[in-house]
């Protein structure tokens, strides 16, 4: 068996009474005393601190890493500005994608952040596709959280001016109690917030300073998944793989106008023109009963037209919801749908994404 790897801030996990579970190969906190309905409420309405430090991090240095990146992606690298940040995926020859990345601007070339599960086939196919013009430098020593929700600026406004000043999706470095810090204006909860990378001996310092809020609450990975979920955001994995391409995703909008030189570019470039056989939408569940992943999503005919790719319990609309990839056409909000659920037929609503309104500061 392979021995799970902990981040710096396990035994802080262990002393908050986390409950530790398997996670991309870390022991990863799922839930906190207060359990995952409260953390997840609580991020919505004040304050979350996430540990997000198994999470890949890495750096592209020198003055083609832009141009480079770009040819791996569907993306706009070049044009950005030094410390913006863009959301992208790595795709493959057949379009589908390798893993959706965030990626920031620096002076001296690119960092680049992963999922945890896909860290070493990214690094690998950084290392084999960009040139000697390049270079690749991996951030093993570098813990990375998130502050999500509505107080995230108030508290980080005690900590770090610059950082308030950011918009959506811009970054800066700066000290918070003398530590030094990369800090981003962006996160994966539909809220405000920020994500902060931070060396691994500083970990523990600085998320005990922020944990000392009043209005900040450690979330563990339950609450992470289902404020994720109500955000329409998606999950690698489940709504990302390498058979789906990001137009079939729902990720167009990240595509470069005029750009056809990355992996899988004729699929994909096809399929805006031409449309898709398969998409992705949001469904709202006419029951109680939660469906989940690979639940078949059927037509009044009964037959299946796509599945569930996340489902789970809304805390903040008190009712059950999912996202699905369905056949096309994908059937509008007026037409019957059905979730097999064992040996019931649980009737389901196709509604737009997402599900809980954005909050970013634009």
């Amino acid at each position: 068996m392979t021995t799970l790897k902990q981040t710096p801030l396990y035994p802080l996990h262990l002393e908050l009474g986390a409950k530790m579970v398997p996670f991309a190969g870390y022991q990863m906190p799922v839930r906190y005393p207060n359990g995952t309905l409260h953390e997840h409420l609580h991020c919505r309405n004040h304050a979350g601190f996430f540990d997000i430090s198994h999470m890949g991090q890495c750096l592209i240095l020198g003055d083609s890493a832009a141009g480079e990146l770009e040819i791996l992606t569907p993306s706009d690298i070049t044009g950005l500005a030094f410390f913006q940040q863009r959301y992208t995926v790595l795709t493959n020859d057949n379009g589908g994608i390798i893993d959706d990345i965030i990626v920031t601007r620096l002076p001296s070339g690119l960092m680049v952040i992963v999922n945890a599960a896909c860290r070493d086939k990214d690094f690998k196919h950084f290392k084999t596709h960009l040139s000697d013009h390049c270079h690749f430098k991996e951030m093993a020593d570098q813990a990375l959280f998130a502050l999500q929700g509505p107080a995230a600026v108030t508290v980080m406004q005690k900590f770090s001016a610059a950082a308030t000043h950011l918009s959506f999706m811009h970054a800066c470095e700066d000290g918070i109690d003398g530590i030094h810090c990369t800090i981003s204006r962006s996160g994966y909860t539909g809220e405000d917030g920020f994500e902060i990378s931070v060396a691994n001996e500083q970990a523990d310092h600085l998320a005990r300073l922020l944990l000392a809020e009043e209005t900040v609450e450690p979330i563990g990975l339950g609450a992470r998944d289902s404020l994720r979920l109500e955000a329409g955001l998606c999950l690698y994995g489940h709504e990302l793989n390498e058979s789906i391409t990001p137009v079939e995703a729902g990720l167009r909008w990240l595509i470069k106008k005029g750009h056809d030189q990355f992996p899988g570019a004729g699929r994909i470039l096809a399929q805006l023109q031409q449309g898709t056989e398969k998409s992705r939408v949001g469904l709202l569940v006419e029951s109680k009963i939660p469906i989940r992943e690979g639940c078949i999503i059927t037509d009044e005919t009964d037959d299946a037209i796509g599945h569930v790719t996340s489902g789970g319990f809304s805390p903040s609309l008190g009712r059950p919801i999912a996202m699905a990839m369905l056949h096309n056409p994908a059937p509008g909000t007026n037409h019957a749908l059905y979730a097999r659920v064992r040996d019931h037929q649980l009737p389901v609503k196709v509604t737009e994404l997402p599900f809980i309104p954005h909050r970013y500061r634009r």
